[in-house]
């Protein structure tokens, strides 16, 4: 993932400028300093993994329901219990979708990288948060790969085949592990 890179006009400053570059740092905040900028970037990069696994819960949602509505009908007196492999095949597409929701929580709900201005002094922030936006980076590529198997499932059927394999959960949270050893240096 190849993210903008901005030039900081305060690094050349005058005496009026580093004026001004007091008062930022004064209160704590530089805009156009690349932590500042990959800390955002970091940000950014979760939302956008939450709005992929969003869209693929919705699917799975989707599909689950279609996958009720044409093979699980209305009890009869003829057959007044559903078919168990039915109720099966539903329930996997159920608990995927809890998966799915339960990873779009996980990355929802994570740690900020944080902004201390001692500890800044004192350990290699701009390096860590390179290597939490790279580590973002590929969440993306298995995430985006997950949304993409998922949207092309054509109806309930394929999906109750399909999409457990799809998953990959265990691939996406060992990705995940990296990221929060990563922010645990930040922290």
């Amino acid at each position: 993932m190849d993210l903008k890179t901005t030039a900081n006009p305060i690094d050349s400053a005058g005496p009026v400028k580093q004026v001004l570059a007091n008062l930022f740092y004064g209160w704590g905040y530089n805009f156009y300093r690349r932590e500042n900028q990959l800390r955002a970037d970091d940000l950014l990069i979760r939302s956008k993994l939450s709005e992929l696994l969003g869209q693929s819960r919705a699917r799975a949602q989707a599909l689950e329901a279609a996958f009720r509505r044409e093979h699980l009908p209305a009890p009869t007196r003829a057959q007044p219990f559903p078919d168990a492999a039915a109720v099966g095949a539903a329930q996997a597409l159920q608990r995927a979708a809890q998966q799915i929701e339960a990873l779009e929580t996980t990355i929802r709900n994570a740690a900020v990288p944080e902004m201390d201005r001692i500890y800044q002094r004192h350990r290699n922030e701009r390096a860590a948060l390179e290597r939490l936006v790279e580590a973002d980076s590929a969440l993306v590529a298995a995430i985006v790969g997950l949304r993409d198997a998922v949207l092309a499932l054509p109806d309930g059927a394929a999906a109750t085949a399909e999409l457990p394999r799809l998953l990959r959960v265990e691939e996406i949270r060992a990705l995940w592990t990296q990221r929060e050893q990563i922010l645990a240096v930040l922290q």
